[in-house]
């Protein structure tokens, strides 16, 4: 009879190189919570998301991260021109125990709710409502679009070279929307992607 002993490596001596992916199956949620706390001492240099008992831990590139902050700046001028009150929490871990779901966007907005969340330090979504608006760029894995949905984020966009989506939440499922709910008087699906690429296009001059 062969004995197998399970391998044990501490996060912060997984090294992954920008651009690189990595999933894992079957963890519980102590020990997706005992990566977050590991992961928090390290100093978090990753991207998770984690939804019945897959964990996706991503290392950005900077590539990746340049449209997302591009975006989040267009979402700022057209709420400040709306004169409409926000609170951006970045790639904040959110997580909700009752559904054994987690995620970081790369980037996220409170609107509906700014006031409300401004002075948190720390996100319960046992109390505390998600995002209204949630931004990714380059999202292929399913365990992070089931994240989202299992927290009932009500808008996400998602940016690629190839296409830009605007998802909307309903009945427990994302659709996708032609028209922003957030900013449903401005032709978002068609903004972003040419303020995107004029944003790249600048900085490479």
């Amino acid at each position: 009879m062969v004995v197998t002993t399970p391998v044990t490596i501490p996060i912060n001596n997984i090294q992954l190189n920008p651009g690189s992916l990595i999933t894992v199956n079957d963890l519980t949620w102590e020990q997706f919570e005992a990566i977050l706390s590991e992961r928090e001492v390290a100093g978090r240099r990753t991207r998770i998301a984690y939804c019945e008992g897959t964990l996706v831990i991503m290392s950005p590139l900077p590539a990746h991260e340049r449209p997302h902050r591009i975006i989040g700046d267009i979402v700022k001028v057209l709420l400040d021109s709306q004169e409409r009150d926000w609170e951006e929490f970045g790639s904040t871990t959110f997580r909700k125990g009752a559904k054994k779901v987690g995620l970081e966007p790369d980037t996220c907005f409170y609107i509906q709710n700014a006031q409300q969340m401004r002075p948190r330090m720390r996100i319960d979504m046992t109390e505390d409502p998600p995002p209204d608006l949630a931004i990714e760029v380059d999202v292929t894995s399913k365990t992070t679009l089931d994240a989202y949905e299992a927290l009932e984020v009500p808008e996400l966009w998602i940016y690629t070279e190839e296409k830009f989506t605007i998802k909307v939440f309903r009945d427990g499922l994302y659709v996708e929307s032609s028209i922003s709910p957030t900013f449903p008087d401005i032709p978002i699906l068609e903004l972003i992607p040419n303020k995107v690429q004029a944003g790249i296009d600048y900085g490479q001059q």
